[in-house]
């Protein structure tokens, strides 16, 4: 392709000094700037005042034989064509054949609509359905659509209107096929001849041209549309639908296109008073009005009118400016919508915003689906994945070595605390890295609003993104008070706690989450989470859960969950999945069959993990009775429930020397058993908080999984990764990632690279609903993890919760390096991400 540049680069007007004005300036540099990086292959021209200022060609007429095009080379219009149906159309009006407020019956009796007036077609106020899904559901296999095919499948089908005629505006391209099909029977000719007849033969239009799939001969300046795959370009061009005249399929050059323009001013092909009518914004029924016209988009009346056409690889716009007589027309072909949008910046004089990209190269690709790791580059534009594959730099474009390094998607945490931290550290240095770039919050039933999180990202970006649950408490402490919560939810208390979650989901949170173990939701009812999984799954939202228990009662925590999925009808999630309870060590095989026995009758049942034999919580879950004052439910603790030698306090406000201990060495400080010890220490927490209002005066990390059961959890293909973690004392929030990938992945060889990336990328966001994250792959989000295989690993422990992950050598956030070498890069292109 760039061999033949010099010959793509046609003809550039020049004709008086106007050609060095500030527009055709910004133009030509803008232009070319989009041909030299693949983004365009068009036509551009520029006139002020009837003069053409500027035209060019950039590119070729069919990538598969290089042909260059010309300012004369014909492309298809898509949906400028609109404008020539509605001259048509005026023109029928001028000769007494037709009226714009007759009714589509009286043209085109059979239509299964009564009182669509053919104004109403014009202005897409009609309500009738798309075509698209018609034809595709009823068609056969060898079918083309063709106009009168179109119109049978309307009657045949009968579909409902989208809306009572003339009270929405709502762009629909069968009004156009239905208004061209009008003009053939009662012009007695075909669309083609009535435009090659009434417009481009008399306005000295040889470049336009009506052209379907359907027609035998292939015009010689014919240009074809095409799609940028992953740097390589592939035919697209007309489909099975392109039988069809009227919405598209016109035909016509940069050149052509002036002449039409030009003609407009004019009263060659209706009088000034009749076109008037094509400029003048719809009205609707309440009276309102909207900036359409008859194929025209009215950005300022009596000013500035456009008119946009895509379809297929087709991206085309016109701009007239009548006030000042100025015209824009940019024809291409390829997908690439970066030439239009800065044709309308540039005619409205606007900044013009040409995002740069930037090429990733020598790197091992494991894409977050779960194939193989294979060799490739990665070029990004702005925040967004552009192409992947064998790609070479652009002229001048940034180039990043990869040094055969692994790149992956941006890890996902799916079940993280870190958000509340963020205004106060908006580095998000514990989640970076190890590679994470998105994490969920609303976790265990505690979330924030989304307002304000979406409020506080404003005021302190962040260089991660968020993601949010709505919590079960959160809401329960709303309706019910933060003192009423021991007992289930009346009637009209859920009432209003749906109310409350409904707003939330339609505002983004991804859904429901619940932390069933504690307190504030410990005494909730199945029926009170179900029927907020309800109000949950008419919004399409998820459910993501702290089981009631796990550890005694886990069995039955299970089935509420289960139950909850297929009440619900929603995929539901359980939190951090593990078995807390000694006396079932070693049974997660069997709790995982389980699962996929529900699996397998419909239920949409998943689960996390993080990789440690110890949690991080409050003393109090180890009592699953909230007999906190009771020796006995102590001793039961430290017998059944968690390893007082392992278990350390990571916060005790009441005594901060404790802090750092384990429970057992705190029981020998105090001449006590461990058991006696559990008792003082959640005494004299509860005393301390009573003081302190809203202090949690103690957290601990405790010893009560086994490394056999965290394997097995972790390799089961329906658990995705997560860290669970906070700025605490739990070197989870520091280290969870990078610990699978060190210790499991590598060392441990509990699964390949491939399927824990899958887990901590595209896994993660199947499983809380976040879309285009998650895969390296054209069109997602650009966050992406450069990380050695051969090094990488956790540092965080027990001692030292904060020291920093090995092997994660670069990360990016919506196309932003935001971290490398184990420093910050104070970038915040964080966003807040809605459902």
């Amino acid at each position: 392709m760039r061999s033949i540049a010099i010959l793509l680069l046609c003809t550039i007007v020049t004709v008086t000094s106007f050609a060095q004005t500030t527009t055709v300036k910004k133009l030509d540099a803008t232009f070319a700037q989009l041909y030299k990086t693949n983004r365009f292959n068009g036509t551009v021209l520029y006139a002020e005042n009837g003069k053409v200022l500027y035209k060019k060609a950039f590119g070729v007429t069919d990538y598969r034989t290089n042909q260059p095009l010309t300012t004369q080379s014909s492309f298809n219009l898509a949906s400028v064509t609109k404008q020539f149906i509605c001259m048509s159309i005026l023109m029928l009006q001028e000769k007494g054949l037709l009226q714009i407020d007759d009714d589509v019956k009286k043209y085109i009796p059979e239509l299964p609509y009564t009182n669509i007036t053919i104004r109403n077609l014009m202005t897409h106020t009609s309500g009738i359905p798309e075509y698209f899904d018609i034809f595709q559901r009823y068609r056969g296999t060898l079918d083309t659509l063709t106009n009168e095919m179109m119109i049978q499948q309307f009657v045949q089908y009968k579909p409902a209107l989208d809306f009572e005629t003339g009270t929405k505006w709502n762009y629909c391209n069968t009004n156009y096929v239905l208004l061209a099909s009008i003009i053939e029977r009662l012009s007695k000719e075909s669309i083609k001849n009535f435009i090659s007849k009434h417009i481009t033969e008399p306005l000295g239009m040889k470049d336009t041209y009506v052209y379907t799939d359907i027609m035998p001969a292939v015009p010689a300046n014919h240009v074809y549309g095409f799609s940028e795959e992953n740097g390589k370009r592939v035919v697209n061009d007309l489909t099975n639908m392109d039988g069809v005249v009227g919405d598209g399929n016109l035909y016509s050059s940069v050149e052509d296109l002036f002449k039409w323009d030009q003609s407009l001013y004019t009263e060659k092909l209706v009088k000034k008073t009749t076109l008037e009518q094509a400029f003048k914004p719809v009205h609707l029924k309440n009276d309102s009005t909207y900036p359409y016209g008859f194929g025209w988009f009215i950005d300022k009346e009596n000013e500035r009118y456009t008119h946009t056409g895509g379809w297929a690889g087709f991206r085309n716009i016109i701009c007239r400016d009548v006030k000042n007589k100025h015209t824009l027309i940019v024809l291409s072909s390829g997908d690439n919508t970066l030439g239009i949008q800065a044709a309308k910046a540039i005619f409205h004089n606007d900044t013009v915003n040409i995002p740069a990209t930037f090429l990733i190269t020598n790197v091992k690709l494991i894409d977050g689906t779960g194939t193989p790791a294979r060799n490739a580059a990665v070029r990004i534009e702005d925040n967004t994945i552009l192409a992947v594959g064998d790609l070479k730099p652009f002229d001048g474009e940034t180039v990043i070595d990869g040094n055969g390094k692994v790149l992956a998607p941006g890890f996902i945490d799916s079940h993280s605390h870190l958000e509340g931290s963020l205004s106060k550290y908006p580095e998000a240095i514990a989640a970076l890295n190890q590679g994470i770039t998105t994490i969920v919050a609303g976790q265990d039933g505690e979330s924030d609003p989304v307002d304000s999180i979406k409020a506080e990202f404003e005021k302190v970006p962040a260089a991660i993104n968020v993601a949010t649950y709505t919590g079960h408490t959160t809401i329960r402490e709303m309706v019910m008070g933060a003192d009423n919560l021991g007992r289930p939810a009346s009637s009209a208390e859920l009432e209003k706690m749906k109310i409350l979650l409904n707003a939330e989901l339609q505002k983004g949170s991804l859904g429901l989450s619940s932390g069933l173990e504690y307190e504030g939701a410990f005494y909730s009812n199945r029926d009170e989470v179900i029927q907020l999984a309800k109000t949950t799954a008419e919004q399409k939202g998820r459910y993501i859960s702290h089981i009631r228990s796990e550890d005694i009662t886990m069995s039955d925590a299970v089935d509420e969950i289960i139950n909850i999925g297929r009440e619900a009808k929603l995929p539901v999630q359980i939190s951090h999945i593990k078995i807390a309870l000694k006396d079932d060590w070693g049974s997660a095989a069997d709790l995982l069959a389980q699962l996929q026995h529900a699996r397998a009758q419909g239920i949409d049942i998943t689960a996390d993990c993080y990789p440690y034999e110890f949690w991080n919580s409050t003393l109090r879950v180890l009592f699953p009775k909230k007999d906190f004052t009771s020796i006995e439910g102590a001793n039961f603790a430290v017998d059944h429930l968690f390893d007082p030698e392992g278990s350390v306090l990571v916060r005790f406000a009441a005594d901060t020397t404790y802090k750092g201990k384990t429970i057992a060495a705190v029981a020998k400080l105090r001449n006590e058993t461990p058991a006696q010890t559990l008792l003082y220490l959640i005494a004299a927490s509860e005393a301390f908080e009573k003081t302190h209002p809203g202090v949690d005066a103690e957290t601990v990390m405790g010893k009560s999984m086994t490394d056999a059961d965290v394997i097995d959890f972790l390799s089961w293909q329906h658990t995705n990764i997560c860290s669970d973690g906070a700025l605490g004392g739990h070197p989870r929030a520091y280290g969870a990632f990078t610990r699978v990938l060190g210790n499991y992945v590598r060392d441990k060889k509990i699964m390949s690279l491939e399927t824990a990336i899958n887990k901590m990328t595209a896994l993660s966001a199947e499983h809380v609903g976040i879309k285009d994250r998650g895969i390296v792959a054209a069109g997602y989000y650009a966050d992406l993890v450069l990380f050695d295989p051969a090094t990488v690993k956790d540092n965080a422990g027990i001692n030292d919760p904060k020291a920093l992950s090995d092997g994660i050598v670069k990360v990016w956030v919506n196309g932003v390096l935001v971290y490398e070498d184990k420093q910050s890069t104070k970038k915040y292109p964080g966003v807040f991400i809605k459902r």
